[in-house]
């Protein structure tokens, strides 16, 4: 696990100082070393900042196959790399590194572009192949590791993160105004950043890059998607035992090939069924006690820790519980995890999250195992079982809202909202985006009169709907549709980028989340919608898998989004936002930034907490969050090299 950056400009002087400052910049992702290779003669500089996981004292890159000219960088794991690398020996491979990386340079020697497809695991990687003059970038299929790019005329920068690419001399840096829209509604376009121009490569997609005279060329390739059946292709009276077992063998397989590690794997553990069960499946494994990492918030409403420590109990796991408060998730916390994140997150998870990564790397430990994926497989959240109700079963879906009125103003809507988009890819408004819309109509009039009149045309929701393959949703079950939108958006967009990668990284230290292995993905899409929700029970298929090592009580529990208490819940909690909001949405910074309006911001902050309604409250908060997040984003934008400050200095 690691950092990649780099630079292709013909014709140009190589000059160190611009890879060690992309480099630099993403320290944090590859603490144990770095390196870059120079084409003096192409203009092209592959970089890489290490974090030793496997072959620790051997597996620096970049990697060279110095028969074929190919030069590869690559930050993740690839699993069952020994089984692979045996496999090529066979054939005449002679590997010059223990890593698991090297393998995509032989696999690309026997099948060509078709290589990605033997690649198991969560991965980026930039490959120069100088027989047929090209770099090719690719992205694994949930896009659990990011890669962000910038290509103009004859200039293609890359890098793990946005600081990398934006600390390239020749990279404007400027803050996409229809993008901080969507952030402030929470739902990005697919592909698109929180800056102009520089864009991410989706998931399960690889991006070719060509000279084409003085200029470059680029084709896209999207070698993996979700792909469920038709509605009328699920199997009406299906064997429950096969799906179950077929989950349970699936689940075991993706656990045990991410135990693989030269280095000791913890797990990060929450009251929900997804983290127990790989902590249920992980310990048997592992000849050690595996080393729990859970999160206790100060709010009744919104811990898990008691379920969590439960399950510890119960696998004889070494548990280390980190009570967190709002002095843990405001302040100079909130800060730097904007930074690490490079756009703005609603709920405070993120910053908790980034605790916990850090109390893994403190106590010794580089690599855990973790739980998500395992909603958007089996159908866990409450907004994918109302829309089972309301559209897959033509229910009532009362009972739903009442259960999880915590959530509304956030991940629920308080109030039914339709988008003409969205009727027409779907057949109905997803309840997933339904809050976001309403967050929409909220901030929206928080523009400044300038971004307002630029905007006047622009429509986000339609925007993330165009985005959409219509051709994986026409004609699918309800449930499927919008567990692929989602996946499609949020997954990558929110859950596996703050609440993933970016603030595990941020502390150098690698997540492997064991259900988004596409091997069990593609089981999960062929398990009928009525055995992921049945009878009004959410992820049933999993429940029944992990029926033996869950306790009583979390196998009969209702699913609860894991979420940190809002602001809106807690004074104290209050005033630390209004400590950042003193500062960072000052008038005079709101008016640099350019965003927002400062009166209609100021009559904002004004009356955020007056209201007495949960859903409201919890709506407003998001707005604060995002608020705070762009006005931050704008100080990065100036000088990417350090996180802001509470204080602003």
């Amino acid at each position: 696990m690691c950092g990649i950056a780099g630079y292709w400009k013909p014709g140009a002087e190589a000059r160190s100082e611009i890879i060690d400052g992309m480099l630099n910049v993403i320290h944090h992702r590859g603490p144990d070393g770095k390196d870059a290779h120079h084409d003096l003669e192409r203009g092209l500089t592959l970089g890489h900042a290490r974090l030793s996981i496997i072959d620790l004292e051997g597996g620096q890159q970049p990697l060279y196959d110095p028969r074929y000219g190919r030069v590869l960088t690559v930050n993740g794991e690839f699993y069952d790399y020994k089984r692979i690398r045996a496999s090529l020996t066979c054939d005449g491979a002679r590997f010059r590194t223990k890593s698991d990386s090297e393998i995509a340079l032989y696999l690309f020697e026997r099948h060509g572009l078709d290589f990605v497809h033997y690649l198991r695991g969560e991965f980026a990687f930039a490959l120069f192949d100088a027989t047929e003059e090209q770099l090719i970038i690719g992205r694994d299929r949930f896009g659990i590791k990011p890669i962000y790019y910038h290509l103009q005329d004859d200039l293609l920068v890359w890098g793990s993160e946005l600081k990398a690419v934006l600390m390239h001399p020749d990279v404007p840096r400027v803050i996409d105004v229809p993008m901080a829209l969507h952030q402030m509604m929470q739902v990005m376009v697919p592909g698109h950043t929180s800056f102009e121009n520089v864009h991410a490569i989706e998931p399960g997609y690889m991006h070719i890059f060509k000279r084409r005279g003085d200029h470059f060329v680029m084709d896209q390739i999207r070698y993996w998607d979700l792909d469920f059946p038709a509605a009328k292709d699920h199997d009406a009276d299906p064997d429950e035992s096969y799906y179950i077992d077929g989950v349970r063998e699936r689940l075991l397989d993706a656990v045990g090939t991410r135990l693989e590690a030269d280095v000791p794997v913890g797990a990060y553990l929450s009251g929900g069924i997804d983290s127990c069960s790989i902590l249920g499946l992980a310990t048997p494994m592992q000849q050690s006690s595996v080393r729990a990492y859970t999160i206790s918030f100060d709010s009744d409403q919104y811990d898990e820790a008691s379920i969590a420590k439960e399950m510890a109990k119960a696998t004889g796991a070494d548990q280390v519980l980190m009570p967190l408060s709002g002095n843990e998730l405001y302040g100079d916390a909130f800060c730097r995890v904007l930074w690490h994140a490079e756009r703005t997150f609603y709920n405070t998870l993120a910053v908790a999250k980034w605790h916990m990564s850090r109390t893994v790397r403190e106590g010794g430990r580089k690599v855990v195992i973790t739980g998500e994926g395992s909603d958007e497989l089996f159908g866990g959240y409450p907004f994918f079982k109302r829309d089972m109700f309301i559209h897959g079963l033509g229910l009532d879906a009362g009972d739903i809202d009442r259960r999880n009125a915590v959530f509304k103003g956030a991940i629920l809507s308080e109030e039914a909202r339709h988008h003409p988009a969205w009727e027409s890819l779907c057949g109905f408004t997803p309840s997933w985006i339904q809050p976001w819309l309403l967050t929409h109509d909220r901030v929206r009039p928080l523009l400044s009169d300038k971004v307002r009149a630029d905007l006047e045309e622009y429509d986000p929701a339609a925007e993330i709907a165009a985005r959409i393959d219509p051709s994986r949703v026409i004609g699918r079950h309800p449930l499927d549709i919008v567990q692929y939108t989602w996946s499609k958006t949020m997954l990558e967009g929110q859950i596996l980028t703050w609440g993933g990668d970016r603030v595990d990284m941020a502390n150098s230290m690698e997540s492997r989340p064991a259900f988004l292995d596409h091997h069990l993905a593609e089981f999960a899409t062929q398990v009928p919608p009525w055995l992921r929700i049945k009878d009004g029970t959410e992820k049933y298929v999993l429940r029944e898998a992990m029926k033996g090592i869950l306790p009583k009580i979390l196998y009969e529990r209702e699913k609860f989004a894991f979420m940190a208490p809002p602001s809106s819940t807690d004074p104290a909690k209050q005033r630390l936002v209004k400590q950042l909001a003193d500062v960072w949405l000052a008038p005079e910074r709101i008016e640099a930034a350019g965003l927002f309006d400062v009166s209609r911001v100021q009559a904002f902050l004004d009356t955020a907490w007056s209201h007495t309604e949960h859903s409201a409250g919890a709506r407003n908060d998001i707005i604060l969050n995002h608020l705070l997040g762009l006005q931050l984003l704008d100080a990065v934008r100036m000088d990417p090299t350090r996180p802001p400050r509470a204080s602003g200095t």
